[in-house]
């Protein structure tokens, strides 16, 4: 009988958390083209040094953009891109739907992390969830993954419960899973 390994990933939203969201009177917005995708400062280097840990690192992301008529898949397509070719990500998990569609992948539902622990085989427990919203901190929860929300005081409420972690940048929420590792 063989030893199975356990796998591991980081859940990562995508706008604010890789790429800069664009912030309208406090609220959160993905870029609208390519052309307009600025990664987070130290994303890059963020990321490789997940890697460096062993972790699988999944974008798990609300596009509901698409399902408003605004967006197409083509652009959301571009978009994503970008950030695969400057990033070294597994797989960008989307939910296009909008909140009236009551979606079990949109978040604050957990089913994009779900479906990427089954189709990964993940031990959620094992893994982490970086995010910059409430929706990704309930969906952590929903899923029983720990959480690290990015707090830019966005004008919306915060998460229903704390997360394990509060920062203020994605360095530091990557600075925060390595002490984590560290210490286990």
């Amino acid at each position: 009988m063989g030893v199975r390994t356990i796998r591991r990933a980081i859940f990562l939203d995508r706008d604010g958390v890789l790429n800069e969201a664009i912030v309208r009177n406090g609220k959160p917005y993905p870029p609208a083209s390519a052309a307009e995708v600025r990664l987070v400062e130290g994303a890059a280097e963020g990321m490789a040094r997940l890697k460096e840990l062993g972790f699988l690192l999944l974008v798990v992301t609300n596009q509901p953009d698409v399902a408003r008529g605004a967006q197409t898949m083509e652009e959301l397509g571009a978009i994503n891109q970008v950030l695969e070719e400057a990033l070294p990500l597994d797989a960008i998990l989307i939910c296009p739907h909008d909140s009236g569609d009551e979606c079990p992948c949109r978040k604050p539902k957990p089913g994009l992390l779900l479906f990427g622990a089954e189709k990964f085989e993940l031990s959620l427990p094992d893994c982490y969830m970086i995010g910059d919203r409430w929706r990704d901190m309930d969906a952590a929860e929903a899923a029983g993954v720990p959480g690290v929300w990015i707090d830019y005081a966005y004008r919306e409420r915060g998460p229903a419960v704390p997360p394990a972690a509060r920062v203020t940048s994605l360095r530091d929420a990557v600075e925060w899973i390595v002490m984590q590792e560290n210490r286990s």
